[in-house]
């Protein structure tokens, strides 16, 4: 076989799917993932540090902003299994393996479509909103995301977010400039987790 040809062989293989069997929150989930998507051979720190220290009602409707796969917001969907769970993205490749983990998950209580940020949300309200946000997503679109989260939250609603730390006092400043409160849930060394109430 020439060099060429094993090569050629060798990279078939990174259009499998891949399997994640794992727990979060004491549920057994699993995740199909692709190459392309955020951390697709395990679910990343920040989700799970965030889902160690959430507090989830049984029946919260929830929203996942830059959904992913759908760790975050499938995870919502079990431990809130009397509400509704929406979770969103602005790839879609990410929508249809989230479509496949609904499925592979056997939940009934959610739903997935396309949206740059809350584009496509309508006039839905939740109880509580989530995201694991990206380093470099920049002030802008990170302003308009909290705005926009304060308008789709229920009074006392509760907005969720896991950051790399190093952006944390940007967060602090922010959220209280929106929403009037700040509380740091967790800070690790890559990540805290930070959460703030519609009052």
């Amino acid at each position: 076989m020439s060099q060429k040809s094993k090569y050629f062989q060798d990279v078939e293989q990174y259009r499998e799917d891949m399997l994640i069997k794992t727990e979060l929150c004491g549920e057994p989930m699993q995740f199909s993932t692709t190459w392309g998507l955020f951390s697709p051979r395990a679910i990343d720190e920040g989700s799970k540090l965030m889902l160690d220290y959430i507090k989830v009602n049984d029946d919260d409707n929830c929203l996942d902003i830059g959904c992913g796969y759908g760790p975050l917001g499938l995870t919502l969907a079990k431990l809130a299994p009397k509400g509704k769970s929406i979770l969103i993205d602005k790839d879609f490749v990410a929508i249809d393996y989230t479509v496949k983990n609904i499925k592979l998950n056997r939940l009934s209580n959610c739903e997935t479509f396309l949206s740059n940020g809350f584009d496509h949300i309508g006039s839905q309200k939740f109880n509580l909103i989530v995201s694991n946000i990206p380093a470099k997503v920049g002030n802008e679109l990170l302003s308009l995301f909290l705005i926009d989260a304060y308008n789709h939250l229920e009074p006392g609603g509760r907005f969720y977010v896991v950051t790399i730390t190093g952006i944390r006092k940007y967060i602090e400043r922010s959220f209280k400039e929106v929403f009037g409160n700040y509380k740091k849930i967790k800070q690790g060394k890559t990540y805290t987790v930070a959460m703030t109430t519609k009052h």
